[in-house]
C-alpha cells in the first residue's frame, strides 16, 4: 500500500462552527470530504434521560447540534462503510414512483469533523465540487460559495433539510437514525407520504458483533400497524468491529397519512455467540404544510 500525504491536519472546534469551504476527514469512516453548508438539528439521545416530576418515566430532551452539509471526495467511496446515496428525492412526474439519488452527499456532525489543509492541486474530486466552490488563495479556508451553491441550497431545502436526530445504545452498539421528509404523491384514490431515513450502527465495546436481522414497526396516523421483518439491512449483515466499527445506510418508507412513527431493533450476534436485540429509537415520520417537494438541478 502506497502512502500519500494530502494535507495537514487543522485544530479541531468544539463550539465554533466550521465555514463552508472547509476540508475534512471523517473521524470515523476515514474519507475526504468538504463542507457545504451547517444545518442545527435537535439531537434526542435516550441515553441521557431526564427525570420527570411525576417520577412515572423519563423525559428525553432535544439538544441543539450542529450538522453539515458535505460532499464526499469520489475516490474514497469504494473504501467507506457507508452508502454514498443516502440523499434521495421524488421525481417531478406525480405518476412517477421513482425515487433518484444524488451520490455523494453526506450528513456530518460536528465531533466527526477533523479540518485539515490541503497539500494536493485538486483537493477532491467530485462533480459539483467545481460547481459549487471557487477558489480564493488568500480566504482560510481557501474555498468559498459560488452563487450556483446558495441557489441550490434555496431552491432544494425541503427535502436537503435535517431537523431530528434520534440516538439509543443497546450492550456498547450505538444506533443513530435521521429521518427526512420527501414530499408525497396524488392520485385518483389516495395520497402517499414518503420518507427516507438514514442510520449508522457503531460498535463502542471490545468484541466484534454483526448484524443479523432487522425488526421494524410502522404506525401510520390512517390507524395501521406494520410489521417488517428480515434478514441483514440493505442486503447486508454487516460486522462491526475494532478496525470497522461503524456501518451507515439509508432506506425509504411510505404512509397513506401525512404521519406516523417508526421503531424497532436489529438482532446482533457478538463474537463469542451471544446475540442480543438492539433497540432502534423510535422517531416521528411528519409531513410538512408545504409539502410540495419538487426537485431542482444545479
Amino acid at each position: 500500500m502506497l502512502l500519500v500525504e494530502v494535507g495537514r491536519i487543522n485544530p479541531v472546534k468544539h463550539i465554533e462552527k466550521y465555514e463552508t469551504g472547509q476540508l475534512f476527514f471523517h473521524r470515523i469512516f476515514g474519507y475526504r470530504g468538504v463542507i457545504l453548508f451547517p444545518w442545527l438539528a435537535r439531537v434526542y439521545d435516550r441515553d441521557v434521560v431526564v427525570k420527570t416530576e411525576n417520577a412515572a418515566g423519563k423525559d428525553v430532551k432535544g439538544k441543539t447540534h450542529t450538522y453539515y452539509q458535505t460532499l464526499i471526495d469520489e475516490r474514497d467511496c469504494p473504501f467507506i462503510r457507508a452508502q454514498t446515496e443516502a440523499v434521495t428525492f421524488l421525481g417531478n412526474q406525480d405518476t412517477s414512483r421513482s425515487l433518484y439519488a444524488i451520490p455523494g452527499l453526506d450528513y456530518v456532525a460536528q465531533e466527526d469533523i477533523l479540518p485539515y489543509t490541503a497539500t494536493e492541486k485538486q483537493p477532491l474530486q467530485h462533480e459539483l465540487f467545481d460547481k459549487f466552490l471557487m477558489y480564493y488563495p488568500n480566504k482560510d479556508p481557501p474555498f468559498g460559495a459560488q452563487e450556483t451553491l446558495r441557489s441550490w441550497q434555496k431552491k432544494n431545502h425541503p427535502w436537503l433539510e435535517l431537523s431530528d436526530v434520534h440516538k439509543e445504545t443497546t450492550e456498547n452498539v450505538r444506533v443513530t437514525v435521521i429521518p427526512f421528509y420527501m414530499g408525497y404523491r396524488e392520485s385518483q384514490t389516495n395520497s402517499v407520504y414518503w420518507w427516507r431515513y438514514c442510520i449508522r450502527l457503531e460498535n463502542l465495546g471490545e468484541q466484534s458483533v454483526q448484524l443479523r436481522e432487522r425488526h421494524w414497526r410502522i404506525f401510520s396516523l390512517s390507524g395501521t400497524l406494520e410489521t417488517v421483518r428480515g434478514r441483514g439491512v440493505v442486503g447486508q449483515e454487516p460486522v462491526l468491529s475494532k478496525k470497522s466499527p461503524a456501518f451507515q445506510y439509508s432506506s425509504h418508507v411510505s404512509l397513506q397519512a401525512p404521519s406516523g412513527h417508526m421503531w424497532g431493533t436489529f438482532r446482533m450476534e457478538r463474537e463469542d455467540g451471544h446475540l442480543f436485540d438492539c433497540r432502534i429509537p423510535p422517531f416521528s415520520l411528519e409531513s410538512k404544510p408545504d409539502d410540495k417537494v419538487t426537485f431542482n438541478t444545479v
